[in-house]
């Protein structure tokens, strides 16, 4: 291959690169919550991780439920980001963003009560990630005041 070759080579290969990131970051901002994220996600920083282990580990859970949470713990654990983490603001949304798409394909595998059973926060906590992931709370709806 000459020189010429090669440079065409690697210039195809970083547009093809900038292609796939560019693709994941609109899927990202397709899949992400709508509302005040920033403050609810902030709001269960302490308590996601804790939930993604007991999770992972749940004997009782699907396979393919395992190995999502699985490859999203490896993703959390990477030092390179869709949106390095160092941008203000987004660097943090694409693992936000990640964590609820995870979580969301878990209730439909698994059902919100696996989610709820593992949940190490606040009763309010859990009604916030709910919220925030657009996830159902597993209460039964509310009902009128009988009598009336």
């Amino acid at each position: 291959m000459t020189g010429t070759a090669w440079a065409d080579a690697l210039i195809g290969l970083a547009a093809g690169m900038l292609l796939a990131w560019l693709a994941l970051v609109t899927v990202l901002l397709v899949l992400r919550p709508h509302g005040g994220v920033p403050r609810e996600a902030l709001r269960l920083l302490s308590d996601a991780p804790r939930l993604i282990r007991r999770l992972a580990t749940d004997p009782d859970l699907p396979r393919g439920v395992r190995i999502r949470i699985g490859l999203l713990a490896v993703y959390l654990a990477m030092p390179i980001d869709l949106v390095p983490d160092f941008v203000p603001v987004l660097g943090y949304a694409d693992d936000a963003i990640v964590v609820i798409a995870v979580l969301r394909s878990v209730v439909r595998r698994a059902g919100i009560q696996a989610v709820r059973r593992h949940w190490p926060g606040t009763e309010d906590g859990f009604t916030a990630l709910c919220r925030l992931a657009g996830l159902p709370t597993g209460e039964p709806p509310a009902t009128g005041t009988p009598g009336r």
